[in-house]
């Protein structure tokens, strides 16, 4: 009896054993086939369409921004060129002047009626070439010359006057010229405010369009 028992427990056995034998195992294969195919419908649309392309990297126009201000700041620190510009007409004016002006007091030794053309020609070019590069630069706000040129047309003025009020009148050299004073500090105060207000706006507005 016990020996039979023991047969039909080890043909039970086999029969199991022979029954789970016959389920396919998925192979390497398979697995891998699946898990691409997955990766394939999470990463891509529907069937046809390309994935996304990447987003730009932001760095290359915050480096095009970086460059573009520091060169619009270091145009707003360059002088202002002129309208003639390459060619350097005012500092060749000065030159000239120059030049004629020191031949004119080599030749005022001689006599001064003969070396007053020459001093003229000379000091005039010397303030033409002076006054445009002076006028250039303050009103573009690169540099202040609110004192030169607040007190350039008051000493013109000054000495017009002087001039002609000596030549018509008979009054004292002294008495003209200390009288002409208090209107020459009135007139020199209220342009030199002006002037200086200008410059302060051009030179808000210059860094202002180097800092865009």
């Amino acid at each position: 009896m016990n020996l039979r028992l023991t047969a039909d427990a080890v043909a039970n056995r086999n029969s199991a054993r022979r029954g789970r034998s016959r389920k396919r195992r998925p192979t390497a294969s398979g697995s891998s086939q699946r898990s691409a195919g997955t990766q394939r419908g999470a990463g891509a649309g529907p069937v046809g369409e390309r994935a996304p392309a990447p987003p730009a990297t932001p760095g290359k126009p915050a480096r095009a921004q970086r460059r573009a201000a520091s060169a619009s700041a270091a145009s707003a620190d360059e002088r202002p060129r002129a309208p003639w510009h390459p060619l350097p007409l005012s500092e060749l004016l000065i030159l000239i002047g120059l030049i004629a002006t020191v031949i004119g007091l080599r030749r005022a030794n001689s006599g001064f009626s003969a070396a007053a053309p020459t001093l003229a020609v000379g000091l005039g070019a010397v303030l033409i070439g002076t006054l445009e590069v002076t006028v250039r630069e303050h009103r573009s706000g690169f540099r202040s010359h609110a004192m030169l040129l607040a007190a350039l047309p008051v000493v013109v003025l000054h000495t017009a006057i002087a001039v002609v009020v000596s030549t018509t009148a008979h009054v004292p050299w002294l008495a003209l010229n200390v009288g002409l004073l208090v209107a020459d500090v009135a007139a020199f105060a209220l342009l030199f405010k002006l002037l200086r207000a200008r410059f302060a706006d051009a030179r808000r507005e210059r860094r202002f369009a180097g800092g865009r």
